[in-house]
């Protein structure tokens, strides 16, 4: 019938989102400058996917 792990999908879906947006108001927040504030965006979008493979990778060990 439905995915019993729908939820769980979710909250870490959320969790995931609140890392991205804390991360961009973070970078933006020490950002300078046009270049520094683009770069700030590339940075809130991609530091919590690092962070997630770098936790994974400890756990692996």
């Amino acid at each position: 019938m439905g995915d019993n792990n729908a939820g769980a999908a979710a909250g870490g879906g959320a969790i995931y989102g609140l890392g991205i947006f804390g991360a961009l108001v973070w970078f933006w927040q020490q950002a300078d400058g046009f270049l520094e504030h683009v770069w700030a965006i590339f940075e809130g979008l991609f530091w919590p996917a690092f962070m997630v493979y770098r936790a994974f990778e400890a756990l692996a060990r």
